[in-house]
């Protein structure tokens, strides 16, 4: 039976949430409605552009760009601080309001997710009148829009859903994909970046289209598996499931692993690489909503010699700093000071976030879960380079953009 999905994404979020909210509370002006961005301290005119109104992108001002920068281009522009803790409210909103027509949720970001309404169709009705009721419920109960791309898979959803904004339900089902999807630039598929965009117009590939009568020989060499997952999704064609977070496998450990292209000979270049290595790991166990009892670091000399060592911690931790803060015990302990060419973190013995318990014995990681919190909601909706520490701020890439840092999960 061909399959029924939703995706729904909230219009220009962290801006329609503040506006929502001001409006309840008797602001009169709505934020969407005039030139206006949510960003930094304008007073300062430090940070940067987190979500912009409509008004405010015909100044050109664009998602991403310091804040003084912006003001340059519209002096009247209105700045307010993002409110991290009323985007978690609103996105649980949604979500709760979601889960009335399917049991089948897989919630892609803070604002966007996937809904499988196959087979629901006897019990609420007609694909398209339920996701209907959906945008005009979200509307009314909530007081933000989305868009809702409907569709018989997850990539084709959700291209429907880019096709024209705001608050719009739109379809993009198999015999829609030559008028609909093909004629757009390559630059709007999903998962093509601005790194990728360039080397598909070197290729001659400038739509949708293009690249998916490309053939797939080609596009094999130049990406390999990468290439494609690109022809796939011009294509239509993704067989991945709707994944609800009650279905999703229990992890043993969250590890990831770095081989440098130079060797590692002192102590705070290799502290550098376990602060980029915590960072990933950390950000995964909070996706996961999971904590680590164990923290281990995995070292490999120039001379190939591999070897691990780990910790026991007292209390459960998804904390950035908690991690990178064994990690460097680890590897002060464990070190033989001989030259590195990889270096890996691994959080084991993991549990449920709800496991954590302050102890006077070890420090307090509150304040900064919160600053984790914050931006991994920064990172999650703009990409993992919005924020970074000052650390890594040696250069137009950071320290980072050095490493090539490998997933290494372990179920």
């Amino acid at each position: 039976m061909s399959r029924i999905i939703f995706h729904i994404d909230v219009n220009s979020a962290f801006l329609s949430w503040t506006a929502a909210d001001r409006l309840k509370n008797g602001e009169e002006t709505d934020l969407r409605e005039i030139p206006s961005i949510v960003g930094g301290d304008s007073e300062s005119r430090h940070g940067i552009v987190l979500a912009k109104s409509t008004p405010a992108k015909k100044y050109g001002i664009v998602t991403g760009e310091p804040i003084a920068m912006a003001l340059r281009k519209c002096p009247e522009l209105v700045c307010v601080p993002p409110n991290f803790p009323l985007y978690s409210q609103n996105s649980k909103a949604m979500f709760a309001i979601l889960s009335e027509y399917s049991d089948r949720i897989e919630q892609f970001s803070i604002d966007e997710g996937f809904l499988d309404y196959t087979g629901m169709e006897k019990l609420l009705g007609p694909p398209l009148e339920t996701a209907e009721k959906i945008r005009q419920r979200i509307r009314n109960e909530l007081g933000f829009t989305v868009n809702i791309g409907v569709s018989c898979n997850k990539i084709l959803a959700k291209m429907a859903g880019e096709l024209e904004k705001p608050d719009k339900l739109i379809t993009l089902f198999p015999e829609e994909i030559e008028p609909k999807m093909w004629p757009l630039p390559v630059e709007e598929l999903f998962m093509v970046g601005r790194r990728t965009a360039p080397r598909l117009h070197q290729m001659g590939i400038h739509t949708i289209g293009e690249l998916a009568r490309f053939p797939l020989p080609l596009l094999e060499k130049e990406f390999k598996s990468y290439g494609r997952m690109l022809h796939a999704y011009a294509n239509g064609i993704d067989d991945s499931p709707v994944v609800p977070e009650s279905e999703a496998e229990e992890l043993k450990s969250i590890g990831n692993s770095t081989t440098t292209s130079f060797d590692v000979e002192d102590r705070e270049t290799a502290y550098k690489i376990l602060l980029a290595l915590s960072e990933t790991v950390a950000m995964r166990l909070r996706g996961h909503k999971l904590c680590a009892q164990e923290i281990a670091v995995t070292f490999k000399s120039s001379d190939f010699k591999v070897y691990s060592h780990q910790k026991q911690l007292m209390n459960a931790v998804d904390c950035t700093n908690a991690v990178y803060e064994t990690a460097k015990e680890i590897f002060d302990t464990a070190w033989k000071k001989e030259p590195l060419r990889l270096l890996g973190v691994r959080a084991g013995k993991l549990c449920a976030e709800d496991c954590i318990q302050l102890s006077i014995l070890e420090e307090d990681w509150s304040k900064q879960k919160k600053a984790d919190a914050a931006m991994d909601l920064i990172r999650m909706k703009y990409g993992k380079n919005t924020v970074r520490r000052s650390t890594f701020a040696e250069n137009e890439n950071g320290f980072e953009g050095k490493l090539k840092i490998k997933k290494d999960v372990i179920k």
